[in-house]
């Protein structure tokens, strides 16, 4: 099974994966950083000197690349599932979780590093970010909520998620 963690930037879905991955002896992959490998520069720069639609295609083309492997945890980026029909590609070639995180616990979770490399963020304060993912969140939301599980992780801890998808991946058998 590929399992694909969906949910905007800061909810967790690099880190989760990772853990999850780690967890299940499954291999693990983060179509930010597959597209930087294959680009030879961060997704920031990508976006900046190329453009947001040469970023969208190459992450298009990373994702298409997971298809290659049976089983797998996947990271995508935050906006990947909202360009094109990736939302469907996705339903089509694995089971999808959205992390669901309201903008508050996404602020406390992003360091300021975290900040920095997100180009749409860069430079905000903290209550122009607050207003920035509120509405960004609000305009995204209606394509996460298809995802084929939706984790509140408000309501439960980043062990009891890696536990409920390890048990998913593993048929509950860990």
């Amino acid at each position: 099974m590929r399992l694909y963690l969906t949910g905007y930037m800061g909810t967790g879905k690099s880190t989760l994966g990772r853990k999850i991955a780690k967890r299940t002896e499954l291999p693990f992959f983060d179509t930010d950083k597959m597209v930087e490998e294959a680009e030879g520069a961060e997704v920031a720069d990508i976006i900046t000197y190329a453009g947001e639609s040469y970023f969208r295609e190459a992450e298009r083309r990373a994702l298409e690349q997971t298809a290659e492997v049976e089983n797998a945890v996947i990271s995508t980026g935050g906006g990947l599932p909202m360009w094109g029909d990736n939302q469907a590609w996705i339903a089509e070639h694995g089971v999808s979780v959205y992390l669901k995180r309201a903008p508050e616990q996404i602020i406390s979770r992003l360091s300021p590093h975290g900040r920095q490399k997100r180009p749409k963020i860069r430079g905000l304060n903290d209550e122009e970010l607050l207003a920035f993912m509120r509405e960004h969140l609000a305009e995204r939301e209606p394509t996460y909520l298809k995802a084929d599980i939706v984790i509140d992780c408000s309501e439960v801890s980043d062990y009891e998620i890696a536990d409920r998808l390890c048990d998913l991946l593993t048929g509950g058998n860990e």
